[in-house]
């Protein structure tokens, strides 16, 4: 399957898609008895839109395209989104997700994105590295003169990371337009919110004071996540995307939750939750 263009987004499509994909990670994790179900939530609306809307140039029956968008998902830990979303574009077939988080598993579906899984640029999960390898993916782009975008998703708790704003420096120094990342900025980390751990706001004036073209939305407005992905590149500044969402959402018991960072449901919560996204 190919990622292309769209002319006008189907957005009640998409949001239908990025519904279903809540279920099949509700899902994966369940089976696999372990997982990260509240960031994964979160970012799903995010990763559709990239993915489904025509915004990632990809061809997932040659995931090594030159050519191709790059995307990096810097908080690892919401791996099962990844591969889900990976497997509904086509990068593997659906069965495989059987093997999340087994080990022996064919296509290294492991707890943290692996670059043997087809569609994974890199091994992430590290908190605060994302950004910096992005960076410099970026970068290889204008050196091997080819005509990419490279769109990294980070959570809100790991931009406490010196190394990000190492890179938000280095990005704007070398004038890396065809950087684009994506906070998903749902306000809890695994064990607190982030506001009681260091008050990341304000988030804008932070960013734009690096020199970034910097846009807040609503990461759960599939109308508004597209149309800031479908704007385009500035002339000089890489831009990011503060994506404010809920973590574990469109599950009413989890939307919030720090106990849902890293906790898979059992059989009666994952019943409730499926039904509420039905």
């Amino acid at each position: 399957m190919e990622g292309t263009k769209l002319a006008e987004p189907d957005i009640s499509k998409l949001e239908q898609s990025a519904k279903e994909l809540r279920r099949k990670i509700l899902n994966v994790i369940f089976q696999a008895g372990s997982g990260h179900p509240g960031g994964s939530l979160s970012a799903a609306d995010i990763l559709t839109a990239l993915y489904f809307g025509g915004i990632l140039h990809y061809d997932s029956n040659n995931p090594a395209d030159p050519k191709r968008d790059r995307f990096i998902l810097s908080k690892g830990h919401a791996s099962a989104l990844m591969y889900c979303v990976l497997a509904k574009a086509g990068y593997f077939p659906e069965e495989k997700l059987k093997d999340y988080r087994k080990i022996g598993s064919e296509l290294f579906l492991s707890g943290h994105p692996h670059p043997k899984t087809p569609g994974v640029e890199i091994a992430s999960g590290s908190l605060g590295q994302g950004l910096s390898v992005g960076h410099g993916i970026a970068l290889a782009a204008r050196v091997d003169k080819l005509d990419y975008n490279v769109y990294v998703v980070l959570g809100d708790g790991e931009i406490q990371e010196g190394q990000i704003w190492e890179a938000a420096m280095s990005a704007v120094k070398f004038n890396s337009n065809n950087l684009i990342a994506i906070i998903d900025n749902n306000k809890v980390a695994q064990d607190n919110v982030t506001k009681d751990l260091k008050d990341l706001e304000p988030l804008e004036d932070k960013w734009n004071a690096f020199g970034w073209d910097t846009h807040r939305i609503d990461g759960h407005s599939m109308e508004e996540v597209m149309n800031v992905l479908r704007l385009p590149l500035h002339a000089s500044k890489p831009r990011m995307i503060i994506a404010d969402t809920i973590k574990g959402k469109g599950v009413s018991f989890m939307e919030g939750q720090t106990a849902w960072h890293g906790v898979a449901p059992g059989e009666d919560d994952l019943q409730k939750a499926l039904k509420e996204l039905e």
